[in-house]
């Protein structure tokens, strides 16, 4: 699986693949509702805007999301693993 970026798609790259008996899988060039790290951000900004006070510094800004990110709840993390079937399903 690739995103069909240009060196994705080298020459080179190929022949390691095929000598490697590794198949490609067709994935659409953009396609962020596939990409599971799209949701941890999204989680992971609204974690960080519920914060009170809200973050007023940079520095503040750095601190909350290293926080929020330390605490996201790893059900988060199983849960867009194990949908990537369903998602993958749902856009062919």
């Amino acid at each position: 699986m690739d995103d069909n970026a240009r060196p994705h798609r080298a020459a080179i790259v190929d022949n390691f693949l095929e000598c490697e008996g590794i198949q490609r899988m067709e994935w659409p060039a953009y396609s962020p509702d596939l990409n599971p790290i799209e949701n941890i951000w999204k989680a992971l900004g609204q974690a960080v805007c519920r914060c009170f006070p809200p973050p007023a510094a940079l520095s503040d800004l750095e601190t909350a999301l290293q926080e929020e990110w330390r605490l996201l709840d790893s059900a988060v993390d199983n849960h867009l693993g194990t949908s990537m079937i369903i998602r993958c399903t749902l856009c062919i």
